[in-house]
């Protein structure tokens, strides 16, 4: 026999240890010959490991073998037990390592762009704030003081009111998504929204403003809304079809409500109101007014009421002041004739300078063409191509732009810059308006051209220290001819409206500060949004990509799990550590956790160390 055939003392030990376990299982069924005859040989395999005499404990350990084959026989059920025991103990230490300590996690959306990005995978810690019981949202222990403004973290679905929320863990425990965002409001806070920026001040009336936008974060904008309309609440339809009343909410709760009157008026009420009377209008909310919807429209989208001196090859169009005063019964995109916020709507001509600086700072959703035809990455509708729009020319791949760069994506998310003379490059107004009007959801039906109920795109327009940002950069710029003549047209359109359908200006109303500089907390208390004691605001950093707070309400305290360490996949400059400030290493509840963990992992040891150690006492 060749010495590369013979066992190693190592697994002559495991066959000893385990033969010895079966036996002391049976030995109570076996017969006196047969207990002796297994004793002996296991006592000769022992003494042969201890004097470390391979050779022998290979001839030994065969014995051993044999002799278990006899008369120590698995059974098909004891070997399914076995199995199945310890595919519960790994599941059971995959949960609490999971639940508890780390965890990996992929990003499945763009709503956290540019800081996570799609198919990224993260390493999250579980105890930066607290230590988690498993599988439910809720603590052993959570200190709040832990939880950092402008700081990301993770939270689980759990009773909340969110999308598509259930999943299976391992496949086989049911169990809530977990979501990552920016953690932008702690409880107490007051918060304004102005120039992409968010002002505000905590439960003690302290300025937090520098902690909501530290300079890491310069490039990172937040608007308060995801539609001006917010989530709109429809259950009853009358006798004549129209459905009444109707709410709206934002950050999931109600703010304002429309009913049909007998007499066929519409009764509209400001539900905030109520607990603060100083909010007039809808659009007085949170700093709502400094924000717009935007879409770029060709002359013959052009509403028959617009006056637009001179010609232009495109418009920007900007839809304001959501408001309760010119409240109209239409048809939504869901088919329901129903009351509906009325709005302001602002035209501005661009020139091609102007459409060159918009594809310049152009961003999209990441999006698939395939055969010319382009679908939002993720989409359901790959094989539907109804609403899919044609880009002629563009080869087969998945793409994005972000701040006017193209990539193709390829494997494992990782991306690739586009060449200069690549033809998504090709520049003409009629592609800017397709991408700026669909790039975040490609889907024709957000044209303005397309037939039915209008559907505003996410596209955004703001001022800021009087300039007009749209996607995040200054189209128009404080002095230039063009922003003037716009804000002299909004005041003429004020002056002459009438009292019943007012007119509200959009023009920049500057930032919620004093003329010294501080913060003009007066105005944050009188207009602020206030989050809820327990709760927490969640941000998406993409605003026009993110269901967040905005959509599904503020996040309860039970339900946040831990945050974001860094990424460790794909290489290239966000590798490593995450922007943002960061979270203590040495925390009470990260020490809690690392010392159990280390104590389980000795304790474990040591019992291993102890049951395998020789000699054994047969006895």
């Amino acid at each position: 026999m060749s010495k590369n055939s013979l066992y190693k003392l190592k697994k002559s030990k495991e066959i000893l240890l385990q033969t010895f376990r079966r036996y002391k299982r049976k030995k109570n069924t076996l017969l006196v010959n047969d207990t002796e005859e297994i004793k002996t040989a296991l006592l000769e395999l022992q003494e042969r490991i201890l004097e470390e005499d391979r050779r022998g404990a290979d001839e030994s350990a065969k014995q051993v073998e044999t002799l278990a084959k006899i008369f120590l026989p698995k059974s098909s059920v004891l070997k399914f037990v076995n199995f199945i025991g310890a595919l519960l103990f790994a599941l059971f230490v995959a949960v609490l390592v999971r639940s508890m300590l780390i965890e990996p996690y992929e990003i499945p959306s763009g709503s956290m762009r540019p800081t996570l990005q799609e198919q990224d995978r993260l390493v999250v810690t579980k105890s930066d704030f607290g230590i988690n019981i498993p599988l439910l949202p809720k603590h052993f222990y959570f200190d709040p003081s832990l939880v950092k403004r402008a700081a990301t973290f993770i939270f689980t679905g759990a009773n909340m009111d969110i999308h598509d929320v259930n999943t299976m863990y391992f496949y086989l425990f049911p169990g809530k998504k977990q979501f990552v965002k920016r953690m932008m409001g702690k409880p107490g806070d007051t918060l304004y929204f102005y120039g992409g920026r968010m002002y505000g001040i905590n439960k003690d009336g302290l300025d937090i403003s520098k902690e909501l936008q530290p300079s890491s974060l310069d490039h990172i904008n937040h608007v308060p809304f995801i539609h001006l309309d917010g989530k709109v609440i429809a259950n009853k339809k009358l006798s004549d079809g129209i459905f009444s009343p109707i709410y709206f909410a934002q950050m999931n709760k109600q703010i304002a409500k429309m009913e049909i009157t007998p007499f066929h008026t519409i009764k509209t009420e400001l539900l905030t109101k109520k607990s603060n009377p100083l909010i007039k209008h809808y659009f007085d909310l949170w700093g709502f007014k400094n924000y717009a919807v935007a879409r770029l429209l060709a002359a013959n989208d052009l509403d028959s009421s617009s006056t637009i001196s001179g010609d232009a090859s495109l418009y920007l169009e900007l839809i304001h002041h959501p408001n309760l005063e010119n409240a109209k019964i239409e048809r939504d995109p869901y088919g329901r004739v129903r009351p509906s916020l009325g709005y302001n709507k602002s035209i501005i001509p661009l020139t091609e300078k102007h459409l060159k600086t918009l594809f310049n700072n152009l961003y999209t959703a990441r999006f698939v063409i395939k055969n010319e035809a382009g679908y939002r990455w993720g989409s359901s509708r790959k094989k539907d191509t109804r609403f899919a729009p044609e880009f002629i020319g563009v080869p087969n791949g998945t793409y994005e732009f972000f701040d006017g760069t193209a990539y193709q994506i390829k494997w494992g998310g990782i991306k690739e810059k586009l060449p200069p003379n690549h033809s998504l490059y090709t520049f003409s107004p009629d592609r800017i308006r397709i991408f700026f009007n669909i790039g975040m959801e490609f889907d024709k039906r957000f044209l303005p051209e397309f037939a039915g109920p209008n559907l505003f795109s996410s596209r955004y327009a703001f001022f800021r220290e009087g300039d007009l940002f749209v996607m995040n950069a200054p189209l128009l710029e404080k002095g230039d001819p063009e922003i003037d003549l716009f804000i002299q047209n909004e005041q003429k359109k004020k002056s002459i409206a009438s009292s019943y359908s007012p007119y509200f200006p959009f023009i920049d109303e500057g930032a919620p500060l004093l003329e010294n500089g501080a913060l003009d907390t007066r105005l944050i208390k009188e207009y602020g949004m206030t989050v809820p004691d327990k709760e927490y605001l969640a941000l998406g950093d993409n605003y026009a990509n993110s269901a967040d707070t905005r959509d599904f309400g503020f996040v309860p305290e039970d339900n946040i799990r831990g945050a974001p360490a860094y990424i460790f996949w794909p290489p290239g400059p966000r590798f490593g550590l995450i922007n943002q400030p960061r979270y203590p290493l040495f925390s009470c509840p990260n020490v809690i956790a690392f010392s159990l963990t280390i104590l389980l992992i000795v304790g474990w040891w040591i019992i291993h160390k102890k049951r395998n150690r020789l000699p054994i006492d047969f006895d």
